[in-house]
């Protein structure tokens, strides 16, 4: 019995020197088009984050977030930064396209450097800064496959799977498209975007057994072949201002089944996104602006909880 208290004692110690040295450390604030960012610098500390203390670090004075970007040092030649995405859940993302313009925002700010790499568990991403606080990132390849989405059976045709909300005989909302952004999404092709309650649907959707990896969802309205409107439920956070995979995968969704180019505007609560899926090399750019609002750091007390 000693030697199990000493262990755990040991394990408590080590858990308060983790929160000591997360606690003053400094955190900044942003918004890609209304999609709540923080970005904490860890590179060089050999720190980690795991989603006990991203759901934490949620709860400070003006942090409350969409996405944490939590940076690390880069896994590979000629990167900037590995990236670890938490939901405000506490969850990880695979994809975050605002929350990339916000971290090459803070990486570039105050010098000349135009182009910077940066990594996530799903993709490398290239970004280059368009002005002082418009940035274009390649989001890469989206994919298609079912098992690549991924889905839980097989769909030959991935432009509409069979999944529908509501009565059988007359659905509230059937047949999305389905498409993969670096993370799972599901795009519902509606005449409005604000005719369905999404805050009540959408967790039914996002943890649909059909998606074994939840999705984010979104409700797509096509206005022209260059423009589309969108509201979406995020995995892992709810109703956003904005969620640039969304945008990428809506994009790509609408051209698959030939409602739109390979280019558009899409529309947001937040704001406008450029999305273009490019037709040279099957990448999707995202381009779109960044707002910083301000610096602070960690209070040690947001941890207190989790120490105890």
């Amino acid at each position: 019995m000693a030697d199990e208290c000493n262990a755990v004692d040991e394990c408590v110690n080590e858990w308060m020197v983790l929160l000591s040295q997360l606690a003053n450390r400094p955190v900044a604030k942003l918004n890609g088009i209304g999609n709540e960012i923080a970005v904490l610098d860890l590179r060089g500390t050999g720190l980690t984050v795991s989603g006990p203390e991203a759901r934490a670090i949620s709860r400070g004075e003006g942090l409350a977030f969409d996405q944490l970007m939590v940076l690390h040092e880069p896994r590979s030649a000629g990167a900037d930064a590995f990236m670890t995405i938490y939901n405000r859940d506490g969850s990880q993302a695979e994809a975050c396209g605002n929350g990339t313009r916000c971290v090459a925002f803070i990486l570039t700010r105050g010098t000349p450097r135009k182009k910077l790499v940066l990594e996530t568990a799903a993709a490398r991403l290239e970004c280059l800064r368009r002005a002082e606080t418009v940035f274009t990132v390649d989001m890469g390849r989206p994919r298609f496959a079912w098992n690549e989405i991924p889905l839980r059976e097989p769909f030959h045709d991935t432009r509409k799977i069979e999944l529908q909300i509501g009565p059988i005989d007359a659905p509230i909302l059937h047949t999305p498209s389905a498409v993969n952004m670096g993370n799972p999404h599901a795009i519902f092709w509606v005449d409005d975007i604000e005719a369905y309650d999404l805050a009540k649907i959408g967790p039914l959707l996002e943890n649909h057994p059909i998606f074994p990896k939840r999705a984010n969802i979104s409700l797509a309205h096509v206005t022209s072949r260059s423009h589309i409107t969108l509201k979406v439920w995020e995995r892992g956070t709810g109703i956003t201002r904005a969620c640039g995979s969304a945008a990428c995968a809506a994009l790509v969704a609408a051209a698959r089944k030939g409602l739109t180019d390979h280019r558009a505007i899409v529309s947001l609560p937040g704001g406008d996104l450029e999305i273009e899926w490019r037709e040279s090399d099957g990448s999707v750019a995202m381009t779109g602006p960044v707002e910083f609002e301000f610096e602070t750091r960690l209070d040690p007390n947001l941890f207190k909880d989790i120490a105890a």
